[in-house]
């Protein structure tokens, strides 16, 4: 009787099923994000812009990598393939922007092909581009805390005058704001807490107050991959760098 009662005591132990907490919580994303803030390593990713209301429009494509330092993004290499645009080529390196292509590619110098800035990290691209950089841990806490955690999904609101407050790459990203927009967020995460996907909107006439962009909104889809990745990212060839356009 004894040996029965433990088979079966053992057996139903088995058929509990483990909660959801235990079966999908990830792990704090701010500390599996600093594990992965080693210099000359860093993460890649991929997005998609597109502009909806009475019909849906994809406006450009990136794809590019973060190289870091211990505090978060020490430089970057973004390629954009823009609607109405040659496609453009932006690296920042510290607080550096430089541009190639896309709407500078005739108005530099000749045998010039590189634009500096003081830092338009993400180019003219950066206008359409992601607002929300995963890899800044004061930017990722606070759209934590703002945020609401559902399994592997932080979904939330912030204002663009938050986002400018914690985050180095928004103020940088777009320079020009003509509404104080609210900025409508998804954070994916991977069971180790890393983020792996993120998925931005707001209103079209925040960044860019015309008519035909009354009632439209801005959505930027990214995917990160291969967090920790060993990354070099330099700044180009200085012979081939202007801070002057001819036009």
């Amino acid at each position: 009787m004894k040996k029965m009662i433990t088979s079966l005591v053992a057996c139903g132990a088995l058929l509990v099923p483990a909660t959801p907490a235990q079966a999908t919580a990830p792990k704090d994303p701010v500390q599996a994000l600093k594990s992965k803030l080693i210099a000359g390593h860093g993460v890649r990713f991929t997005e998609t812009t597109t502009l909806s209301g009475d019909d849906k429009v994809k406006l450009q494509d990136r794809k590019g990598m973060f190289q870091f330092n211990a505090r978060g993004v020490a430089a970057s290499d973004i390629k954009t393939n823009a609607l109405k645009s040659e496609p453009e080529r932006s690296i920042s390196v510290g607080k550096v922007g430089y541009t190639s292509g896309g709407l500078f590619n005739d108005r530099l110098p000749e045998g010039k092909t590189w634009l500096k800035s003081g830092g338009m990290y993400g180019g003219a691209g950066g206008f359409y581009g992601q607002v929300i950089n995963p890899a800044e841990p004061k930017t990722l806490a606070t759209l934590i805390k703002k945020g609401r955690l559902t399994r592997s999904t932080i979904t939330g609101k912030i204002t663009f005058d938050e986002l400018e407050k914690v985050s180095p790459w928004f103020g940088a990203s777009i320079p020009l704001r003509m509404h104080n927009e609210k900025v409508t967020y998804t954070l994916t995460l991977t069971s180790a807490g890393l983020v792996s996907r993120v998925k931005s909107s707001y209103a079209a006439t925040g960044v860019f107050d015309k008519s035909e962009f009354d009632g439209k909104t801005i959505t930027i889809d990214s995917r990160f991959t291969g967090w920790g990745t060993k990354v070099s990212i330099k700044a180009p060839d200085p012979a081939t760098v202007t801070s002057k356009m001819t036009n």
